[in-house]
């Protein structure tokens, strides 16, 4: 089982999107996947159709007490640990508790044989929730908007990450990906090749085809089920195979060149 979180401080940089989506195609390339929403805005799980939340159904046990996670809830062919706006209590709570930023991954250890890949949403922020999901992973994968927002963040994603290196020396950025990327702009160009002198590894860059991804999220479905074949749809399986391949999953992303 390899866990990876999509981690960025900050908001607005296509987390949730890529972890909606990378998770339903990486189940419908055969892998058990199990995505786990951190953000008490709980865009993953809106984005999934996902309504209705109680506090039981997310990690707010886990993180504060150190429960066994709850039973997850299946959509899309993966399954689904969400969230809700309760769980941001959450950030007060484990506050008080010695240990509690390595309750995921405690938790996370004992479904090993359940699953082959773990994506988990951290919220855009550095707080207790955000170090949660850090400290659960394997690996991190960044997404980077190719925009001064993007360019702004990567101090903070810096010292984010000596902090977290003292609890988890073997903690490592998979992948930096770039996103909301439009060729047209020479402000995006100049960030994609800042990004490339200062990023490494580096994957392709996402286009900004706003349009699928909000309507695709309206609907409450990933990409592959709302506009299959589509150019987003395309972004989306190279994304896939090049975080797959960053963090050692065995598997083939059909499509992923075309």
């Amino acid at each position: 089982m390899r866990t990876l979180t999509l981690f960025n401080h900050a908001g607005g940089v296509m987390k949730s999107s890529l972890t909606r989506d990378v998770g339903h195609t990486l189940a419908q390339a055969g892998q058990r996947v199990l995505l786990v929403d951190l953000d008490p805005q709980a865009n993953l799980t809106d984005w999934l159709g996902v309504t209705g939340v109680t506090r039981d159904q997310t990690v707010y046990d886990t993180a504060t007490r150190g429960d066994p996670l709850p039973s997850p809830i299946h959509v899309h062919g993966l399954d689904l640990i969400p969230s809700d706006v309760s769980l941001a209590l959450a950030e007060g709570q484990m506050m008080g508790v010695v240990g509690a930023h390595l309750h995921l991954r405690q938790a996370l250890a004992a479904w090993s044989d359940r699953y082959d890949a773990v994506l988990i949403d951290s919220p855009p922020s550095l707080g207790q929730l955000s170090i949660l999901g850090a400290l659960a992973a394997d690996h991190l994968i960044v997404p980077v908007p190719t925009r001064q927002k993007g360019m702004n963040a990567l101090a903070g994603l810096s010292e984010a990450m000596a902090t977290y290196r003292k609890l988890r020396p073997d903690l490592t950025v998979a992948l930096y990906v770039p996103t909301l990327y439009d060729s047209r702009r020479s402000h995006d160009r100049e960030a994609y090749a800042a990004l490339r002198e200062l990023l490494n590894p580096l994957a392709s860059p996402i286009a900004d085809r706003g349009a699928v991804w909000n309507d695709s999220a309206s609907a409450g479905q990933p990409v592959g089920v709302y506009a299959p074949g589509s150019p987003v749809h395309r972004d989306v399986l190279r994304a896939t195979a090049e975080i797959a391949q960053a963090a050692g999953l065995n598997v083939r992303i059909e499509g992923a060149q075309a």
